[in-house]
């Protein structure tokens, strides 16, 4: 059976995606310059610089960057609480794509967009 161990994003910025996620995640990543990883649990995200993907792998990879195809879900212990400190950060202003909102499969969820368009989703299970 397969077992994801990473999810990694694409970025031609790394440093301000790397900062973005240091204040959301509230983790400090390792990194080797053109590559950030955070010890999330259970896997892995990183954030690996589009131009150095394309340099090794010799392909182009596109990347729109006011519309993000990727969703990364993070289960988080209160939700609500992290609601309110994405709020008030004063570093980045967050576009919240859905308010805090009790879905029908039982998480209370919040979705926003990264500084790429990506949606990000912080949630909790209610049930």
């Amino acid at each position: 059976m397969p077992k994801l161990t990473y999810a990694c994003v694409l970025s031609r910025d790394v440093d301000r995606l790397g900062d973005f996620y240091r204040a959301v995640l509230q983790l400090e990543p390792r990194s080797r310059g053109a590559y950030l990883e955070f010890q999330t649990q259970p896997g892995i995200f990183s954030i690996w610089s589009l131009d150095e993907y394309e340099q090794i792998t010799r392909t182009a990879a596109t990347q729109d960057r006011s519309s993000g195809t990727v969703m990364l879900e993070f289960q988080v212990d209160n939700v609500d609480a992290e609601y309110e400190r994405l709020r008030s950060l004063e570093s980045f202003e967050i576009e919240f794509v859905m308010p805090l909102t009790t879905l029908p499969w039982g998480n209370r969820s919040i979705y926003f967009r990264d500084p790429e368009g990506n949606i990000v989703n912080f949630f909790t299970r209610v049930s």
